[in-house]
């Protein structure tokens, strides 16, 4: 059977809800259910024709594909520190707001990936909501369930709050776009930087019953489908289809290039391989962004990826149209590669370095 979680206060805003584990907190109600670049650059909307209104400085996309979990009780830092990738620590200080990490399984492979937002504590202990996959939210609950054994922390799924990404319409060559105002900050749960690259603007947490054109100015609506689009050609992962659960390794993911990771925080689940392999400093494959000769909609998943010789050259993930995200041998990078569909049908692609990676990592992804 589920449960309910209610409280009692009404939030207030102060610094984009800093005050909002004191307020909103203990109003709160979640519903718990049974525990179950150099190179291409595209990163601009090809529909911005279908958000409207053209003066709007910002696009806002609902994301269905993500959900949240809400973690609440005295040992919720220790717990989440014994299973992330990223030092939990961090939420305590002002900033981040916001922070990026992967939970892996035991063999160092990536289970999910994951967003966190830190709230102050309130009379129930310090808060943390956790963004996921919403096709592992079951599992990950029950992931959460078999380590959390006598540790005083409350886990809750929220299936009342909607996940959005805001992103600006122009691109700000050089520049940090500004963040985009809240007319009504009481009514947002969250808008953070998204911690894992500044070209992904922000995240912004809502009740469902709230429309983010109420709330945010200068903004419209944009289709979902463009968000990936942009996330594709920037070659930035999310979720099961671009990080498959149990396959893909942190390093190959470009976790450290996301902020993702800590290698000074201590033990975690997964943390010895990831480690070596972070120290040996040899990672021969890396997930980078890809363009098709054409669209394929019948790709298998991991499909393999070979040179013109017919050499091996790494996997496809994942895509949409001619933008996708490929696992692929930095030998053969600079190449033009081959992937076949379930058809028969042989497709080109070619692999770019995203700006946002960090200039050394540029260099040595395409020496």
């Amino acid at each position: 059977m589920g449960f309910l979680c209610f409280a009692r206060k009404a939030f207030t805003s102060a610094g984009c809800l800093r005050a909002y584990a004191r307020n909103y907190t203990d109003r709160y109600m979640c519903v718990t259910g049974v525990w179950g670049r150099v190179g291409t650059r595209v990163n601009k909307y090809s529909k911005d024709e279908t958000l409207g209104d053209v003066s709007a400085q910002f696009a806002c996309y609902h994301l269905p594909h993500r959900a949240i979990v809400k973690l609440q009780g005295q040992d919720t830092s220790p717990f989440l520190q014994g299973l992330i990738t990223n030092d939990v620590g961090l939420l305590e200080e002002p900033e981040p707001k916001a922070m990026y990490a992967h939970m892996l399984n035991v063999q160092g492979r990536t289970l999910y990936d994951i967003i966190l937002y830190r709230l102050r504590e309130s009379d129930a202990g310090p808060s943390v909501f956790i963004e996921c996959d919403s096709t592992v939210k079951d599992a990950l609950l029950r992931h959460f369930k078999i380590y959390k054994l006598r540790r005083k922390v409350n886990i809750n799924p929220c299936a009342e709050l909607s996940v959005w990404a805001v992103l600006p319409k122009q691109k700000m060559t050089g520049q940090v776009a500004s963040k985009p105002e809240l007319s009504t900050p009481d009514k947002a749960l969250f808008l953070e930087a998204d911690p894992r690259a500044n070209e992904m603007g922000w995240r912004l947490v809502l009740d469902n019953q709230v429309d983010p054109l109420d709330i945010l100015t200068s903004c419209q609506k944009g289709d979902t489908e463009e968000y990936h689009r942009h996330r594709y050609a920037i070659g930035l992962p999310e979720g099961v289809k671009d990080l498959p659960p149990g396959v893909a390794l942190p390093l190959e993911s470009n976790l450290v290039y996301m902020q993702g990771i800590s290698f000074s925080k201590g033990c975690y689940i997964g943390q010895e391989l990831t480690a070596r392999t972070h120290h040996t400093g040899v990672v021969r494959k890396r997930l980078m962004p890809v363009r098709l000769s054409a669209p394929v909609q019948d790709l298998e998943d991991g499909a393999a990826l070979e040179t013109q010789l017919g050499k091996p050259a790494g996997k496809h993930r994942a895509g949409v149209g001619k933008l996708g995200l490929s696992l692929v041998r930095t030998a053969n990078a600079k190449e033009v590669l081959t992937v076949k569909s379930k058809h028969d049908t042989t497709v080109t692609l070619e692999a770019s370095v995203p700006d946002w990676w960090p200039d050394d990592a540029k260099s040595s992804s395409t020496d």
